[in-house]
């Protein structure tokens, strides 16, 4: 113990050290944050602590990391923030955690109890200002508070549909006695129970009856432990499959049955299926609206079975015609039954059906020219390292991401669903690396995305973390861009970002190796010494400004409306739509 600390002096474990530690006790072993007057004493506290921290360059950095380091492991990222502007400055990763419903443990720092409601310096109203973006808020008023907080905010944290939970620690809870206090025990998470029997067993029956079944698995899936339920209820049952942008890697990209990914940026195959089935078993997905495209003429013909852990979701916007609360893994258990009985002549048809749309509408990437064709060296990158992890800012590069890597598990799949957070990838790639130190992690980003948290560049060098960088710079706000074009009549408003720096030499400066392409020739030999750097290093691609993400479903029509253009038609004009 450093015998100047303010601990050391009163010769008593305090408030702060009591929480560093309960979160060992937790299990956890990183946390991610940034300090200031507030939050000092636990940072004091942190000396003494087998905790390991992480010390990123901006608290949205902080937030972003946790978050990634709880999407690729499935344990609680935890993040740490002073008061004030520190506290608001985790707000957006908080946000992006509970709409991809991802386990976290929020800490902020806060004036003395004394001093709340005073406008004292820092002081900021975070429980407030937080409650609609967490599953819970706690502000810990008195140092015997701490144990039942911290045991509850990990229970939820962590129970049912997962989520981002705050604790606001006001300073001179931080630092009074806590020598009374009693080992911090974990809270025990209770399984959620199964579906009913009567419901499954009339889901079983449907799924049989069906002539024309489409499974439609979401991020619940991951979030539910249930790859591996997932799978055998596939193939146990030979049910075409379409998966959302958070169930990517629920199957193998290569698996028989998959059809891709459904919705606005989806494939052919994956959307055409869906309009055409007649039962639709949802697992672990929303009914999101970037997937069902126009809800009312989403799947017209389609009967809904609906598994799902949170209740609420199910019939929230599409009525269920058979529901299934509960307990994710033993309902898909329960619905793998449904191979030994069913309709083997009529699906047979649908099967071959669904195989052959998928062969027709299959990707190409034999685009002309000798410009960088950004889903081909994605699809190059997704061969040659098939089980990175794969964190993705949000654009253009997100969506080539979702058509054209080949995911093995939903967990190598780290992308900002619901919030779309630009800014995302960096911060979420070096939790990534953090949460498993064993395995490949690839950043995926954009110009305009890289950006926004571009400081963390010196978080990567400083902790020598050997994340693979790929930066698609197409000089633009390329999804912005592509909308304008299409939708807003070529009126292109504050998207042009050719003044951008040199990214190759920004990333040197910052201490991270960097190379820069410009023609596909060079993509070969590129890739192989970014993924053979010992340490972190980026890939700097230049991409053509007027490459558009393909297919895409207009805003409010259908999914069977798709706009699309060929490799051989990268011009913006030849965009076109195609009947289903």
């Amino acid at each position: 113990m450093n015998a100047n600390s303010p601990t050391a002096a009163a010769g008593l474990r305090n408030g702060a050290a009591w929480l560093a530690h309960a979160l060992e006790a937790e299990g956890v072993d990183t946390i991610f944050g940034y300090p200031g007057g507030a939050i000092m004493p636990f940072y004091d506290a942190l000396v003494d602590s087998r905790l390991r921290h992480i010390l990123v360059r901006h608290e949205q950095g902080a937030a972003l990391a946790a978050n990634g380091y709880a999407r690729a492991s499935g344990r609680v990222g935890v993040c740490v923030a002073t008061s004030g502007p520190g506290a608001s400055n985790l707000v957006t990763g908080i946000a992006d955690a509970m709409l991809d419903s991802v386990p976290m443990v929020c800490i902020t720092g806060q004036v003395p109890t004394t001093a709340l409601g005073t406008d004292a310096f820092q002081e900021l109203d975070v429980f407030g200002m937080t409650m609609p973006i967490v599953k819970h808020s706690f502000l810990v008023r008195r140092v015997d508070d701490l144990p039942e907080v911290v045991r509850e905010a990990f229970r939820i944290a962590r129970e049912g549909r997962p989520g981002p939970v705050l604790i606001d620690m006001p300073k001179d809870v931080q630092v009074a006695a806590a020598t009374h206090l009693p080992a911090h025990v974990p809270a025990q998470v209770e399984p959620p129970a199964p579906p009913a029997d009567a419901a499954l067993a009339e889901a079983v029956a449907a799924i049989a009856a069906a002539e024309k079944p489409v499974i439609y698995g979401g991020g619940g899936i991951a979030l539910a432990d249930a790859v591996d339920e997932f799978r055998r209820f596939v193939e146990a049952t030979r049910i075409p499959t379409v998966l959302t942008l958070r169930g990517l890697g629920a199957l193998p990209g290569s698996h028989p049955q998959f059809l891709g990914m459904l919705g606005m940026h989806g494939t052919r195959a994956a959307n055409i299926a869906v309009q055409e089935c007649d039962l639709l078993v949802v697992v672990g997905a929303r009914f999101d609206d970037r997937a069902t495209g126009k809800l009312s003429e989403f799947a017209p013909f389609a009967r809904v079975v609906h598994l799902d852990a949170d209740a609420c979701e199910i019939s929230k916007l599409r009525t269920a015609d058979i529901a299934l609360p509960g307990d994710v893994r033993a309902g898909l258990r329960a619905l793998a039954a449904a191979g030994n009985v069913a309709a083997e002549g009529a699906q047979a048809q649908w099967r071959q059906r669904c195989a052959q749309l998928r062969e027709k509408h299959a990707a190409r990437y034999d685009a002309p020219g000798g410009d960088i064709y950004a889903p081909a060296l994605l699809k190059r990158l997704s061969e040659l390292c098939p089980d990175a992890v794969v964190a993705c800012d949000v654009g253009q590069h997100q969506m080539w991401v979702a058509q054209h890597w080949r995911f093995t598990h939903p967990r190598n799949h780290l992308t900002s669903g619901a919030l779309g957070t630009m800014g995302f990838g960096l911060p979420a790639a070096i939790g990534a690396q953090f949460a498993c130190p064993g395995r490949p992690v690839v950043l995926v980003s954009g110009d305009g995305s890289f950006m926004m948290n571009v400081q963390e560049l010196v978080t990567l060098a400083r902790c020598k973390l050997p994340v693979k960088m790929v930066l698609l710079d197409n000089s633009c706000l390329g999804m912005v861009r592509q909308w304008q074009e299409l939708f807003f009549d070529r009126r292109y408003s504050e998207i042009d970002l050719s003044d951008n720096p040199d990214f190759a030499a920004l990333a040197q400066v910052c201490g991270v190796p960097a190379t820069r392409i410009t023609r596909r020739d060079e993509v070969e030999d590129a890739l192989a010494a970014l993924l053979a750097a010992p340490g972190p290093a980026l890939l700097h691609v230049a991409i053509d400004a007027r490459a558009n993400v393909w297919p895409l479903v207009p805003p409010n029509t259908a999914n069977s409306t798709m706009l699309e253009a060929s490799p051989h038609e990268q011009r913006p004009e030849s965009a076109h739509a195609l009947p289903a």
